[in-house]
């Protein structure tokens, strides 16, 4: 190798990247986006309220994509309870028979709501898989497509084998067991990159002031540009999840097969709209070795003085310049990681909220069969809970939100969350009173799931449960969405975003835990405990979290721009080529 190259990767040479982390803040939250994108000052910060910047056409795109996966996702999932739990009933289907649920495999409450948590918990470990995938080796995009095309087996498997004769040949079961597992590794691909590849779209990096055509200032900040785009993707979410409410219908009154086929097809336009835009996406390429460069980070900073702050190449300079000449990160890349490991950590709280989440579509779903909801199927009424989220993410978006914005209050990450978990705890607490209404009304009272035919109590009253875990979902879920991508480093975004999911698979776990009080007459008991264990979950997040707000703007402006990310690629480059003539430094 020669000199040059050898002179390419000396410290003096190729570290140059962050020497000031003053500098680094300061540029990052005050220099002007472009020459009409002018800087805000300390005087704008506190006459100009906040607003988000424009959403461009591709990032659209990408909700229509999330829209359709969606629709697919809890299209399958509404019936899967009934599919499990309840007997074929006399006059199959359930239509022809008006005291019949509709069912298929007759395989019990608990058995029913283990596998639909096992399905769920599934669903969101899978997508570590698919992170590592896209940010180290594929790039989100094509990993979309790859596990698009998985989806697709699994959807086909479920579909073929609910049909009336596979169910009579007791090819059902096992068609159920292996299309989950294939359709859960499929969208849980997708899931851990479509969020990701939504918010790369938007290229707003800093704050800047903008005039109206009608001649108002405003400050355009990253952060209100996030918790919008964000609020329109949670809004495709939960637009696609009451595809339920068809499925529903159609497994009591068709059949099965036709609630699952339904699905299947809606992908088919999924796929069309993943291939078809793939040249309007931003497209941010995998970075290589990411995980191990996390690692060796996380490991020099038990070893250098300073902890994290000592891996700076720029501190590595003085205090350990061996190690400096082999990093392949740059300061930013240990700024942007602690950040990203801060943020994992409020994730740690999100279990016994999606506990709470987890109720709506197995044992609320239960409780709906044993009392009277008329000729309105039992599992439809969990689409209450989309049907309110969509009528108030625009209301939060485009009036509460700004509002607080305009008055100087902002509504910071941290908060939000924290009020989420509330509503969560309500919502858990409010359930356990319905369920001992359910216990003490005849004929069934404390056994309501032994009769053949409801209690006698409306079915209306667990509408508040559904509203209630939507409020939570608008502070708690799209606020963790919001943060996971923030605070993430650029390289990471993928692999943050699928810690936060699997957030949702750890709660499976604990609601696995709970499967011996899932039956009667045991269920005030777990709701209440769920309502008190959220409920402590929301005190703790602001007091061990709660000052994160304070540095929100400040932590978000952590970034390259773009000489520098040049810079940082250029050196990458040079100790490759370093390594492949001499060896691993």
């Amino acid at each position: 190798m020669s000199t040059s190259v050898e002179q390419k990767v000396e410290v003096t040479e190729t570290q140059e990247i962050v020497l000031n982390e003053k500098r680094e803040y300061t540029e990052a939250v005050h220099s002007a986006v472009d020459e009409e994108h002018i800087a805000p000052t300390e005087e704008d910060w506190k006459t100009l309220p906040e607003v988000g910047d424009r959403i461009p056409l591709s990032a659209f795109l990408v909700v229509l994509i999330e829209f359709c996966e969606r629709f697919t996702y809890y299209g399958l999932n509404g019936p899967f309870q009934n599919y499990l739990q309840q007997p074929l009933p006399d006059g199959f289907p359930a239509g022809n028979n008006p005291n019949g649920q509709p069912g298929a495999l007759n395989k019990g409450q608990q058995t029913a709501t283990a596998l639909t948590t096992f399905f769920s918990f599934w669903c969101y470990i899978t997508p570590i898989g698919g992170a590592i995938i896209a940010d180290q080796y594929l790039g989100k995009y094509k990993t979309i497509v790859l596990f698009a095309v998985i989806y697709m087996v699994g959807l086909l498997i479920l579909t073929l084998t609910s049909i009336p004769s596979a169910i009579a040949n007791g090819s059902a079961f096992g068609g159920y067991i292996a299309a989950i597992l294939i359709i859960g590794l499929g969208t849980g691909g997708i899931k851990a990159n479509v969020s990701t590849l939504v918010a790369e779209q938007v290229q707003t990096r800093t704050p800047f002031v903008r005039t109206k055509k009608n001649g108002k200032r405003v400050i355009v900040t990253p952060q209100a540009t996030y918790q919008q785009l964000f609020n329109m993707f949670y809004w495709g979410i939960n637009a696609g999840s009451l595809s339920a409410i068809a499925t529903t219908e159609l497994e009591k009154n068709v059949g099965f097969w036709s609630a699952y086929l339904l699905p299947l097809c809606m992908f088919v336009p999924c796929l069309c709209i993943i291939i078809f835009g793939r040249k309007i996406y931003i497209q941010t390429p995998p970075r290589g070795s990411v995980i191990v460069e996390a690692a060796k980070v996380i490991y020099y900073s038990w070893k250098v003085p300073g902890g994290f702050e000592g891996t700076k190449p720029s501190n590595l300079v003085t205090s350990s310049p061996d190690l400096a000449a082999k990093a392949t990160w740059d300061d930013v890349f240990v700024d942007e990681l602690r950040r990203g490991l801060k943020a994992c950590g409020i994730f740690c709280w999100f279990p016994l909220y999606w506990l709470c989440y987890s109720q709506m579509t197995n044992n609320l779903t239960s409780m709906a069969a044993t009392m009277n909801t008329g000729n309105v199927p039992n599992d439809i009424i969990q689409n209450i809970d989309p049907l309110v989220l969509i009528i108030f993410i625009p209301i939060m978006d485009r009036l509460v939100y700004p509002f607080f914005r305009s008055i100087g209050f902002p509504l910071r990450p941290i908060f939000r969350i924290t009020i989420g978990f509330l509503f969560a705890a309500a919502a858990m607490a409010y359930t356990a009173g319905i369920q001992a209404l359910v216990y003490k009304s005849p004929p069934f009272y404390e056994y309501p799931s032994e009769g053949d035919t409801p209690n006698d109590i409306s079915g209306g009253y667990i509408v508040i449960s559904y509203a209630l875990i939507a409020l939570s979902e608008i502070f708690a879920s799209i606020t963790g969405l919001e943060y996971a991508y923030k605070k993430a480093p650029q390289s990471m975004k993928s692999i943050v975003m699928s810690l936060f999911l699997f957030s949702s698979a750890v709660s499976n776990i604990l609601q696995f835990a709970l499967v011996s009080v899932n039956f009667d007459p045991k269920l005030v008991w777990m709701y209440s405990g769920i309502a008190i264990a959220a409920f402590i979950c929301a005190i703790l997040i602001w007091i061990f979290h709660g000052n994160n707000d304070k540095t929100d703007v400040e932590q978000d402006a952590i970034g390259r721009d773009k000489e520098e990310l040049d810079k940082y690629q250029q050196h990458k480059a040079n100790v490759s080529e370093y390594e492949a003539e001499k060896g691993p430094l």
